[in-house]
């Protein structure tokens, strides 16, 4: 990927719109849409549209939809890349510290540049020898002109393009392939994790498939209540962990008797230095607003009494 330096504006030029370029990453969501459009009508657009040197948009897609509805002029930034695949590439690795993407959404991106990384490999291996080294193979020869070349990984490759782990990778594989609508739904809504996608996905396969879809709702909704419940539970637990720490807080400041004496002793037993009784000082202060502020709250959530004659 290069910038050559080529500037043009829309006046001069119009770009062309690829639907796999323009689809590779997820659209924006209501609100991202609304704000950028509220910002291109304030401002203008001020950053450039990247188009390669056959004017396809590779990066800005929305910006140039938008300006192109309101009759508002951009300038296009002219990128050289090797192929498509390597636009396709910049553009997710440009995006992607943008977007908050989730791993699923990530692995929809990779099967998508399925296609290019599979034809890749084959230029590849072409270039290498391809069918050569099926002949070399069958023959024994070991004095092939052309290198042998190891058969290309492609669920490793897509992994390695959008930054996930080869087994995840492949579990979204499985889920894309299999599973049935429901349960892609509900990972599109960040409702389920990879795990439980895939999961769910291995278990409704025993379903008979006139089955399968109304088993997958109801699996699904099952997840959502169980999560549901795990998320009450642990706002239970949360709950106690604060209730805890104020009992303990009041258990151990009653044992206190602050004479003078007694705190001379634990200065003395300790053996503080005046640095560490400045910061004594200054905790005990802050722990006595602490308590103090205790106090008036705890005197809110009193019952109103009358006031008696």
């Amino acid at each position: 990927m290069q910038n050559t330096g080529t500037v043009y504006s829309s006046t001069e030029r119009t770009p062309t719109v690829l639907p796999e370029m323009a689809e590779l990453l997820p659209p924006l969501l209501g609100e991202q849409l609304a704000a950028l459009e509220a910002d291109i009508l304030k401002n203008g657009c001020y950053s450039p549209i990247i188009v390669n040197e056959d004017m396809v948009i590779v990066d800005g897609h929305n910006r140039q939809k938008l300006c192109e509805q309101h009759d508002i002029p951009y300038n296009m930034a002219v990128f050289s890349f090797a192929d498509l695949l390597e636009a396709k590439q910049w553009a997710l690795d440009t995006q992607k510290g943008r977007r908050n993407l989730d791993k699923w959404e990530l692995g929809k991106i990779a099967l998508k540049l399925k296609p290019d990384l599979e034809a890749k490999a084959r230029e590849n291996m072409a270039a290498g020898g391809g069918d050569q080294k099926s002949e070399d193979a069958k023959s024994g020869s070991v004095n092939s002109p052309n290198p042998i070349s190891a058969p290309v990984d492609t669920r490793k490759e897509m992994a390695r393009a959008v930054g996930l782990g080869e087994q995840t990778m492949g579990r979204i594989a499985q889920i894309d392939e299999y599973a049935p609508a429901a349960v892609k739904e509900a990972l599109d809504n960040r409702e389920l994790s990879i795990n439980q996608g895939y999961n769910l996905t291995k278990q409704l396969q025993e379903v008979p498939e006139e089955e399968r879809e109304q088993a997958a709702a109801e699996a699904v909704e099952m997840e959502k209540a169980k999560k549901e419940l795990r998320k009450q539970n642990a706002e239970i637990d949360q709950h106690k962990k604060i209730a805890g720490l104020f009992c303990k807080a009041f258990e151990k400041a009653v044992l206190l008797t602050p004479t003078e004496e007694n705190v001379r002793i634990w200065v003395d037993c300790t053996r503080m230095r005046t640095e560490e009784i400045e910061d004594s000082v200054k905790e005990a202060r802050e722990l006595s607003e602490t308590f103090s502020t205790i106090a008036d709250i705890l005197t809110l959530l009193l019952p109103d009494q009358e006031a008696t004659p």
